[in-house]
């Protein structure tokens, strides 16, 4: 059964694999509870996954001790979510094409490379240590 309203969620975690993987299943949960078809769901939980371990592993360099902070709304019709380190940021124009000849045996590049492919909006703040990431039910932005 799908909901109506809109769910919020603003979470500040510990920057451990454990906690980021908890709070993304708890997320999901959301999700599948607005009736999101199986793709989205999918597509969502894999750029979700990725943008919270990235900020784990490279933004806060596997430091437990430093936190990644979440920003959640799903409602009806959109998914938007913010996730950012404590980490110092990176370029994301500068990343690898991992499709590329000279990169297809490096595993760089592919967690944002996967963001973009699944998510409707994907951006950063300028300092590079927050994406925010946006998957329309129907593909775009709902006309306003």
């Amino acid at each position: 059964m799908a909901r109506e309203g809109l769910v919020h969620k603003s979470r500040v975690v510990a920057g451990s694999v454990t906690a980021v993987e908890a709070l993304c299943r708890e997320l999901l949960e959301d999700v599948q509870q607005f009736g999101f078809d199986e793709d989205a769901v999918f597509g969502i939980h894999l750029a979700m996954e990725e943008a919270v371990l990235n900020a784990v592993k490279h933004g806060n360099g596997g430091d437990e001790t430093r936190s990644v902070r979440v920003e959640c709304r799903i409602g009806p019709d959109e998914f938007d979510i913010s996730i950012a380190d404590e980490g110092g940021g990176f370029n994301p124009d500068a990343v690898p094409d991992p499709r590329s000849e000279e990169n297809l045996c490096k595993s760089s590049g592919r967690g944002v490379l996967l963001m973009r492919a699944y998510m409707d909006v994907v951006e950063y703040n300028e300092a590079g240590n927050c994406v925010h990431m946006i998957k329309y039910r129907s593909g775009r932005k709902p006309a306003e």
